[in-house]
């Protein structure tokens, strides 16, 4: 973000020319790595622990809500690409770059840490405090690269708001964790096998 001479924020388009995909990389795990470390010290003054918010649930319900809105995610996406302009929907090429010439085990790896450390954060220590409204709000701000078109901003926010919804109907932070997954797995080995592009 940057500001114009009259001091009001403006957004830029992420140019993939100005990154590698080592800096993209390493900015990545930094970022994971901070956004874990916010959430621990959030939950800490909460007075929460890590463990028993991470605890694995005994049933497996979990993975009906987690799966379930992966899906129906994946059915809006899909419904989205075929009746809007592709360049609404573009993030500045930030996971082409990330996702196409990574092995499938890194692509898992990746996925594994963002969805761990980003819902500890917004759906474990956030929404505790702020609720699903809010932490949904903080969630979409957060994905910078998308502020520039307004489709993709309210996707991400209704998306944090289904992953809010699903924590709380499941009891567990596995259900938005296996959802998120599933959510950036799937489009990581999409970007990846996908041709003529």
């Amino acid at each position: 973000m940057k500001k114009d001479k009259f001091g009001k924020i403006k957004i830029q388009r992420v140019d993939p020319g100005q990154l590698n995909e080592r800096l993209l990389l390493i900015n990545l795990y930094i970022t994971q790595g901070l956004t874990l470390i916010i959430g621990i010290i959030i939950l800490f003054f909460q007075k929460r622990s890590v463990f028993s918010l991470l605890q694995f649930p005994e049933n497996y319900r979990f993975l009906l809500w987690g799966c379930g809105l992966a899906a129906a995610m994946f059915g809006v996406d899909f419904l989205l690409s075929r009746f809007v302009k592709e360049e609404s929907l573009d993030d500045g090429g930030i996971n082409e770059m990330l996702f196409r010439n990574r092995p499938v085990w890194h692509i898992a790896i990746i996925c594994v840490i963002v969805s761990i450390c980003e819902e500890l954060l917004f759906r474990g220590a956030i929404q505790h405090g702020l609720g699903p409204y809010w932490t949904s709000i903080i969630f979409a701000l957060i994905h910078v690269r998308y502020l520039r078109h307004w489709i993709p901003t309210g996707w991400v926010f209704l998306s944090s708001y289904a992953l809010g919804y699903i924590y709380i109907q499941a009891g567990t932070l596995w259900a938005p964790i296996v959802c998120h997954f599933l959510i950036d797995f799937i489009s990581g080995l999409v970007i990846k096998y996908r041709r003529g592009t």
